[in-house]
């Protein structure tokens, strides 16, 4: 019983960290990602998880981004490898 207690709460707070992480987002982008940010990008909810991995952690990197790049850049920087999984994960196809 221990074990199903523990493991709820540590999957109780990856999905609270998990929202940490895309409260962020939310205001630009929707609270599910249906919005076009400032009408200049993508619509991410109709981007597959493996894209939006890739477009954000080329935002991290530099390599990735056309004219909300500087402002993306700046978003991501303090996101995790896992925080970025998790936001595909809830936002992606």
């Amino acid at each position: 019983m221990k074990k199903v207690i523990v493991l709820c709460a540590i999957l109780g707070l990856s999905s609270l960290a998990m929202a940490d992480a895309y409260q962020k987002c939310a205001g630009c982008h929707g609270a599910n990602g249906e919005k076009s940010a400032l009408n200049k990008s993508k619509v991410i909810a109709d981007m597959s998880k493996a894209d939006i991995v890739a477009a954000m952690n080329g935002y991290k990197s530099g390599t990735y981004g056309g004219a909300m790049k500087g402002l993306m850049a700046g978003q991501v920087k303090s996101l995790s490898d896992a925080d970025i999984n998790a936001i595909a994960e809830k936002i992606g196809k």
